[in-house]
């Protein structure tokens, strides 16, 4: 099986939201949710559940400045191809809590 690096997408704004919006939900809906992406996991071969991710350091040889970007997360999949790895995607939870976000699918390369 190969290996797959998950980055969960977003607009910046759009993550901020969900973020926001989860601090505020009842421990029901947390376990909901929780069932909802454990549930999806066990189906998607998931080998690193990952999690959400913070700011932005854009490093340079000269420099280090704060940086944007519109990923959020990220899981590690395994799938026997890059296309069945996608198709995992489609049933993601993220699609429902962001809608309009999307997922990129980069298979990881073997040293």
């Amino acid at each position: 099986m190969k290996k797959f690096f998950v980055m969960y997408m977003a607009k910046s704004e759009d993550f901020q939201k969900v973020m926001a919006q989860m601090g505020s939900l009842t421990p029901e809906q947390q376990k909901e949710m929780n069932d909802e992406w454990g549930t999806w996991m066990k189906g998607a071969g998931v080998v690193d559940e990952g999690s959400p991710l913070g700011k932005t350091k854009r490093v340079t040889e000269s420099s280090v400045e704060d940086a944007k970007n519109e990923i959020g997360g990220y899981s590690i999949i395994e799938a026997e191809s890059h296309d069945e790895a996608a198709k995992k995607m489609q049933s993601n939870p993220h699609f429902k809590m962001i809608p309009g976000g999307w997922i990129d699918v980069m298979e990881i390369m073997p040293m």
